[in-house]
């Protein structure tokens, strides 16, 4: 009988817990250094190199300001952004990041500047189709915003930090401009309802305005699964930068498929088409 597989939730709360235990057994003071950070590492077995990135993720570690007020919890920021340190040198993490962006996600090149580059969802009739087909249940969550920013930085040989900002305010405006519009209707039937003095028709009216006017708040407030899916979008090329799926030979120069064998090679993956990939 095969042994009860522990849960990866679980394993990290066993995980820390361990920790906890072994660091309590040293006199830590207030802190630790940097070297006495790594020799407990070593103490308990962890890599050095997860250490190192792990103390350089908390050294540029920064608190994403939530608005606030009326206008926020309504229609939420208008930017997301993910971080993270990844290994790699900062030639290589660029090039690829960049290649992932334009091939994987339908973005293509809107701004490069010395320190960071930024991308728009791509335009035309090829990209749109393949948005919409979405092949393998792909959203291309991140062909929804107006804009997304990457920055790479140096911090230490064999390290990055890498910062990806969506620029939301495109989504934001339209949720806005929908609740505004429904807002004003609602606004229009009470005030009728007020001004009519009929029995019948008044109580309709008022009734209409409520409606309307939740209405107008449930379409101001769809920015929160609309956000999530962009916020996992990003976090999810961090992921690939950080677990070495996205390569610089993904931008390596070489024959590009053309935009019509990579549309039929969509069709074929969104319909489970069983043969040969299309040549280009």
């Amino acid at each position: 009988m095969s042994a009860e597989l522990i849960s990866r939730e679980a394993l990290e709360r066993i995980i820390q817990r361990a920790a906890e235990l072994q660091a309590a057994e040293r006199d830590i003071g207030d802190g630790l250094t940097k070297n006495e950070l790594l020799a407990l590492g070593q103490d308990v077995g962890i890599p050095t190199r997860y250490l190192q990135q792990a103390l350089l993720e908390e050294q540029t570690r920064s608190v994403v300001e939530q608005g606030r007020g009326a206008l926020a919890w309504l229609a939420g920021p208008p930017r997301l952004s993910a971080a993270r340190v990844v290994p790699g040198a900062h030639a290589a993490i660029l090039k690829a990041l960049g290649a992932w962006m334009e091939d994987e996600e339908l973005l293509q090149v809107k701004r490069r500047h010395a320190d960071r580059t930024s991308w728009e969802p791509k335009v035309g009739a090829f990209a749109s189709i393949q948005r919409a087909l979405g092949a393998k249940g792909k959203s291309y969550a991140l062909a929804r915003p107006a804009e997304v920013a990457g920055r790479v930085t140096q911090l230490e040989p064999g390290f990055c930090h890498v910062q990806l900002v969506a620029n939301v305010q495109n989504l934001r405006r339209a949720h806005l401009t929908g609740a505004g519009a429904l807002a004003a209707m609602a606004t229009a039937a009470v005030a009728l309802g007020a001004v009519v003095p009929i029995a019948l028709i008044s109580p309709i009216l008022f009734a209409t305005g409520a409606v309307l006017g939740i209405a107008a708040i449930l379409v101001a407030r769809r920015h929160r699964a609309q956000n999530e899916r962009i916020q996992v979008g990003l976090e999810q090329v961090l992921d690939r930068l950080e677990r070495g799926e996205i390569r610089p030979e993904h931008a390596l120069p070489g024959p590009r498929v053309n935009a019509l064998a990579r549309i039929a090679e969509e069709l074929r993956k969104a319909f489970d088409i069983p043969g040969a990939r299309p040549r280009t």
